[in-house]
C-alpha cells in the first residue's frame, strides 16, 4: 500500500480538496487498494472541523466527494507512515521538515508536479477566495502525481 498525505496551514482548505481529488483519481483508475489518501495541517486551529465552504463548494461542483473528511494536526508518526508528503507551500515544507527531526524523509512541494507552473506555492484560498484557481492547480498537480506513482509502481 502506497500513502500519500497531502499538508496545508489549517487542513480545511487546500491539503482537503487535495485528498479528496487525489482519492477521487485513485477510485476512478481503480486503485483504491493500492494508494491510501490522507491530509493533515501544521497547525491544530482547525481540529475536527470538516473543509472550508469554499473547498465543500468547489469539490460539489466538480462532484467530488469529500465526505468524511475532518481537520487533523500533522503528527512526527507522520513522517515514517507516509510515503510522499506533499506540502502545499514553502512554509508547510519547512514545518514538516522541522518535524521530521533530520530524518531522510522525501518531502515534495505540490506545484513540483505541474511543472509548466510559474509559481511554486499554492495560494490559500482562506486569505485570498481563489477556490476556483486553487482546484485547477490542485486537480492537475493530482493528475501528475497519480501517473508518476503509477510509473513507479511497474
Amino acid at each position: 500500500m502506497i500513502r500519500v498525505l497531502f499538508v496545508c496551514l489549517g487542513n480545511i482548505c487546500r491539503s482537503p480538496m487535495a485528498e479528496a481529488v487525489f482519492r477521487h483519481k485513485v477510485n476512478k483508475r481503480g486503485l483504491q487498494n493500492k494508494i491510501e489518501v490522507d491530509s493533515a495541517g501544521t497547525g491544530d486551529w482547525h481540529i475536527g472541523n470538516p473543509p472550508h465552504e469554499g473547498t465543500r463548494n468547489i469539490l460539489d461542483e466538480y462532484e467530488v466527494d469529500y465526505t468524511g473528511l475532518k481537520a487533523r494536526q500533522v503528527v512526527v508518526e507522520d513522517m515514517n507512515d507516509f510515503d510522499y508528503i506533499i506540502a502545499m507551500d514553502e512554509k508547510n515544507l519547512k514545518d514538516l521538515k522541522m518535524l521530521s527531526k533530520d530524518k531522510e524523509i522525501q518531502i515534495y512541494r505540490m506545484l513540483e508536479f505541474l511543472p509548466s507552473s510559474e509559481i511554486t506555492n499554492v495560494p490559500d484560498p482562506y486569505f485570498t477566495g481563489n477556490f476556483d484557481e486553487v482546484y485547477e492547480m490542485i486537480d492537475s498537480s493530482c493528475e501528475q502525481l497519480l501517473e508518476t506513482m503509477i510509473k513507479n509502481m511497474k
